[in-house]
Parts: C-alpha cells; sequence; structure tokens
C-alpha cells in the first residue's frame, strides 16, 4: 500500500445540495440523479465531514443480486447514495414519471469528478484492480488532471482478507487522510466492502465504481455512448468476457426483465424500499 503526503484540511463550509427524488426498482431504492448532482453531493460530503458515506452506483446486476440475497438488499438500502449506472434503470424511472436523461456511469462519474474538482486538491485513493492495476490509474490520472493529490493506492488480494488484516487497511487508509476512496472490487463485492468498513473509516466518501480502473487502464474496453445510451453496453462487454459475464447477462438480465414485467403488470408486489 502507498500514500503520500501530511493531511490537508478544507474549508468546512456546506455547499449547495439537490434535492433528492427516489424510485424504487425490483423494492431496491435509486435515486433519480445525473453526474454533475451526484459531484454537487460528494464535494458537500467532503466539505462537512460529517462521517463516512458510500456512493452504490448500481445497474442491472446490482438489483438481481439483492433479489438473490437480502443482506445484499441491506447493503444497497444502506448506501448514502444508490444511483442508476444502467440505462434499463433509467428507463424504469422515466416510467415512473421521472425526468433522468442518461445513467450514471461509474467511469464518466470519475472523469467528470476530477476534470471539475481539479483545482481543489482533493486527495484520492484508489483501492482495488489486479496487482498493480490501482497504482497505473494514479498514474494515468496524475498525468491526465496535473496537480492531482493521491492519498495511496491499493490491490488487494483476491483471498478474502483476515480481521487483523482489515484493521491495518483501516488504519492505513485512515492515516492517508483520503477525502476520496475509489473502490474497484466489483458489485456486489465492492458494495460490501463499503458497508462492511464504512464504521471504521474517516474518509468522506467512498465510491463503487466496478470496472473503471480496468477500463481507465486500457486494460478493457468500454462500450462507445451511444450503445450505453441505448441499454447495448451489455452486448459489447459480453462479446469481451464472454466466459466472464455470460450469467450476468443472459441469465440474470433474463431473470431482471421477467420481474419487471410482472410488476408492472401487478403481478409482484412492490414493496416500500427505505
Amino acid at each position: 500500500m502507498t500514500h503520500g503526503g501530511p493531511c490537508m484540511a478544507f474549508p468546512r463550509h456546506q455547499l449547495h445540495s439537490p434535492i433528492r427524488t427516489k424510485f424504487p426498482v425490483l423494492d431496491v431504492r435509486v435515486d433519480a440523479l445525473q453526474i454533475p448532482e451526484v459531484i454537487s453531493i460528494m464535494e458537500n460530503w467532503i466539505a462537512r465531514r460529517q462521517g463516512c458515506r458510500y456512493i452504490a452506483v448500481t445497474g442491472m446486476h446490482g438489483v438481481m443480486e439483492a433479489q438473490r440475497d437480502p443482506g445484499f438488499r441491506t447493503v444497497l438500502h444502506s448506501a448514502d447514495l444508490v444511483v442508476a449506472d444502467g440505462t434499463p434503470l433509467v428507463w424504469l424511472g422515466r416510467l415512473q414519471g421521472l425526468m433522468i436523461p442518461r445513467r450514471v456511469y461509474g467511469p464518466e462519474l470519475m472523469l467528470e469528478f476530477f476534470a471539475r474538482t481539479r483545482a481543489k486538491r482533493y486527495r484520492h485513493f484508489f483501492y482495488g484492480g489486479a496487482p498493480g492495476v490501482a497504482e497505473l490509474l494514479a498514474s494515468k490520472f496524475v498525468d491526465r488532471f496535473p496537480g492531482t493529490l493521491v492519498a495511496g493506492t491499493f490491490s488487494p488480494p483476491y483471498r478474502p482478507l483476515a480481521s487483523e488484516e482489515e484493521e491495518e487497511l483501516a488504519r492505513s487508509l485512515n492515516a492517508s487522510c483520503a477525502d476520496v476512496i475509489w473502490v474497484g472490487l466489483g458489485t456486489p463485492k465492492q458494495e460490501r466492502w463499503m458497508h462492511r468498513l464504512r464504521p471504521s473509516l474517516t474518509a468522506p466518501v467512498l465510491v463503487g465504481v466496478g470496472a473503471a480502473f480496468d477500463f481507465h487502464t486500457g486494460r478493457l474496453r468500454s462500450a462507445p455512448r451511444w450503445m450505453g445510451d441505448h441499454g447495448l453496453e451489455w452486448l459489447f462487454r459480453l462479446a469481451q468476457e464472454p466466459a466472464r459475464l455470460w450469467r450476468r447477462y443472459l441469465v440474470y438480465g433474463s431473470q431482471f426483465v421477467v420481474l419487471v414485467l410482472l410488476e408492472q403488470l401487478g403481478f409482484r408486489r412492490r414493496h416500500r424500499s427505505p
């Protein structure tokens, strides 16, 4: 694990925070926000520094994991923000009368946050990815956004961390004085990690961005924007990684469509999300 420099203090002023509208997708609460609004909320949390908060950037996969596992549904319900990374979730929000122009795509959220806040000297920690990926990602962002402060990087082992290792990890993350910890472990692992570690961390913001680490380091190609905006990113990613993703998109995707149709037709009861 690497981290640099002493902690920096920021003015404790409160920034404008947008009004948040929520809508349910198969009993999972989703916040109807766009990327600029999410960034505004993140900056508000950094300025106020009132505890550690986490953002679940969620698509169909996360919603279906919540159907299979009530424990994971609790993880999503406990998130401070759950934003629609998948276009199908955007469409469902529109069916409920909400104006949601586009999804909140994790890799794009990362880029926009760095671009909009580069002059504010926030400290960023990159946690996740295969060995060496977090370090490479940090280097690329420093090159792309001069002045970026890297609080640290860490690529965890593929095995679960022992409790003593997680305690040491939390101490190291806190010592880095990170303002934002970007978590690239993939769903549902990253959301579980944020939920579990949040009580031990002092960073104001944790954001799970999934495959953004691989996209921004060039390990994977991202789908063209038009495919993402039309709900076709799954086809692009499936073509790249069929052995790993076939179950997610072909099995979970089919189940998602059936459950949504049953709910829309009134054959499946909709429960109130917290």
